[in-house]
Formats: structure tokens, C-alpha cells, sequence
């Protein structure tokens, strides 16, 4: 299975990207997650919300196959525990060719984005900025993979 995280617009915090950037390559020792970052659309202060949407959303389509399988990284999307998610992602490796799992712009996805997306997840209630949930984000894959090999960097 090929994993896929696909951004909208780049890390630009660097201690963020750093640590990104540690955790794929960690998670590289395990299986492959390749990052494909869609970059930000320029003049967006003549664009709303929803048209902002609408055309980011156009290009994570076009990063999409016919039979990914596509999970939205969402506020209402469901929440797991870590030991939890690693058995989810481990149901996903044996029957996905291709898992992509994408993370928005600041306003969300798009209606087409929603209609395309098999799942939704959720890692909080809480909000973080999509430029630090990117780093949450690559930290519980890793914590996943190590739970699925069992290994100790995850404690009860």
C-alpha cells in the first residue's frame, strides 16, 4: 500500500517542518508516505471563503486516483484513541492500493472534496492551526506504525 499526505500550501514554521520532516522519515522505516504539497493560491484577498475552497479544492482532485482511498483530516470527523487508530491504519494497509489522507487550507475542504472522501478523522476536539496539525498528524502515524510492530514508544 502506498500512503500519500497530501498539504495545501507549505510548512512554513520551521519548527514544524522539522519535525515533520523527523517523522517521515521515521515512518519510512515502516512503510512509504510520500508528502505532495498543493501550493497556496495567490490573491486570495479578492477570493472568499467558499471560492478559496472551491479552487483548492480542484487541485487535491486532480492529485486523486479513482481508487484511493481518501481520508479528510477534519474537525467532524471521527476521533480514535492511537491504539486504536494503529489498528484502523492497519485494516487500511491490507485493503487500500493507495490510503491518501489530506489536510486543507485554513477554511477546509470544499463541498467535491467532501463528496470524494470515503472517511473523515478527527484528532481533537480541540482546533490547531493546518500548519501544526501536520506535525500531530505525522507524530500519530509514526506512534501507529510502532504500536502495529510492537514496539515501546507508545505507553498505555
Amino acid at each position: 500500500m502506498k500512503t500519500i499526505l497530501i498539504l495545501v500550501g507549505k510548512t512554513t514554521v520551521k519548527h514544524f517542518q522539522a519535525g515533520i520532516t523527523e517523522y517521515v522519515e521515521r515512518i519510512g522505516h515502516y512503510m512509504p508516505l510520500e508528502l505532495v504539497t498543493i501550493p497556496e493560491l495567490k490573491n486570495t484577498k479578492s477570493l472568499t471563503e467558499e471560492q478559496q475552497k472551491t479552487a483548492e479544492g480542484e487541485l487535491i482532485l486532480k492529485q486523486l486516483q479513482a481508487s484511493d482511498t481518501v481520508v479528510l483530516l477534519d474537525e467532524h470527523g471521527k476521533e480514535f484513541r492511537s491504539i486504536e487508530f494503529a489498528r484502523w491504519l492497519e485494516q487500511k494497509r491490507n485493503t487500500a492500493r493507495r490510503l491518501v489522507f489530506i489536510i486543507g487550507g485554513p477554511y477546509g475542504f470544499s463541498p467535491a472534496v467532501y463528496a470524494r472522501a470515503n472517511e473523515q478523522l478527527s484528532l481533537s476536539k480541540m482546533t490547531f492551526s493546518h500548519q501544526m496539525i501536520r506535525l500531530v498528524f505525522t507524530e500519530q502515524v509514526y506512534r501507529a506504525c510502532t504500536i502495529i510492530r510492537g514496539e515501546p514508544y507508545h505507553h498505555e
